[in-house]
């Protein structure tokens, strides 16, 4: 502001656009951030039926539900008949029934919980950064298209999950 003889200086200015926003809230520009943490998951679990929201971020948080409740036959209700999942570590899984075999298997193997920390959404991707119980990161990168997820890329650290403890 540049001061000149005889204007008066306002008495009270202006809050900034940010005020009583989060940080990640003001350094998102990308999208809409959709959670933030704390994640709290509802005590209930939401059925097929009841997932109106198409939207990706609407998917991807039922999509954590029903991970959480290692429910490999809601999971894979989420995915697209031509879905293809992808988990970097791996090689790619084809198709929803494959898709779905791929979960029961991991189900089976280990209890797993993904705790969301943030979930952007924008256009038709979700991207999703997670942690455990035993703080292991990762994140997870979703198209969704038609209320289905049509691809999904999975970056975690396949050795820490292999140390025992």
């Amino acid at each position: 502001m540049i001061l000149r003889p005889g204007v008066a200086l306002p008495t009270k200015a202006a809050p900034p656009p940010t005020m009583g926003k989060t940080p990640v809230e003001i350094c998102c520009s990308i999208g809409r951030i959709i959670a933030h943490v704390p994640w709290r998951t509802p005590k209930r679990k939401i059925a097929m039926t009841e997932l109106t929201d198409k939207r990706p971020a609407a998917v991807v948080r039922a999509w954590i539900e029903r991970f959480n409740a290692a429910d490999p036959d809601g999971i894979a209700a989420l995915y697209h008949a031509d879905a293809i999942n992808h988990q970097v570590v791996f090689a790619p899984v084809e198709g929803r029934t494959a898709i779905r075999e791929m979960f029961a298997r991991e189900f089976a193997a280990a209890r797993m919980v993904c705790i969301p920390d943030i979930l952007h959404e924008a256009g038709d991707a979700a991207i999703l950064e997670w942690r455990d119980p035993k703080g292991r990161r990762g994140c997870g990168f979703f198209t969704v298209r038609g209320g289905l997820i049509t691809f999904q890329r999975g970056y975690w650290d396949r050795q820490s999950f292999q140390v025992k403890g």
